[in-house]
């Protein structure tokens, strides 16, 4: 089975993976969008500030990149969005640990400040809880496509009891007894004689 198979397109999780993807990749675009406007240099270490973060051209380029990415992504959307966000926020996780360590070292070519790396660790989180939202769980339902993927023994049996189980009195048609209904299924042995 694919990927993309196990989340229906119509199932209800897509459009939570769709919107944070949306909320997250505007974030970045303005953000880089605004340190474009400043026209700053690409490398410039020398604390030009944006939304009360430090930034440099270079950082305004891979946040513009990475905002058009999610909304991509966004446009796409199910686990497409679903996994491009576990892989984004991972990425700015990792990315808030390794400029903790080199925050006033020459390798600090993004120029980031404290403020980078909070809101990279705050951004990270969010992005992943958007994508992990209904797939990485102890308590998924048991209409969740992730929870059948699993266990798909447990996923069968339950799907077999639910089409075993009887029509309601609203889905049969119009002018149905439930009861001729139930006479003309049984076998012609099992009928009383009268």
């Amino acid at each position: 089975m694919k990927l993309q198979d196990e989340l229906p397109l119509d199932h209800h999780l897509a459009a939570v993976y769709r919107w944070g993807s949306a909320f997250c990749g505007v974030v970045l675009l303005v953000f880089g969008i605004l340190g474009f406007a400043d026209e700053l240099s690409p490398f410039n270490t020398n604390g030009d500030s944006i939304a009360g973060m430090s930034t440099n051209g270079a950082l305004s380029l891979i946040s513009v990149a990475v905002g058009l990415i999610l909304i991509a992504g966004a446009a796409i959307g199910g686990n497409v969005a679903s996994t491009l966000n576990m892989a984004v926020g991972t990425l700015f996780l990792l990315s808030g640990f390794v400029h903790i360590f080199i925050l006033d070292r020459p390798a600090n070519v993004l120029d980031f400040g404290m403020t980078n790396v909070v809101f990279s660790f705050v951004m990270g989180l969010v992005i992943l809880t958007f994508g992990m939202y209904g797939r990485v769980s102890s308590k998924l339902p048991h209409d969740n496509p992730y929870w059948r993927r699993r266990h798909p023994r447990e996923a069968a049996r339950e799907s077999l009891a639910r089409r075993r189980q009887p029509a309601p009195a609203a889905a049969l048609p119009t002018g149905t007894d439930r009861t001729a209904l139930q006479g003309a299924t049984r076998s012609p042995g099992s009928r009383r004689s009268h």
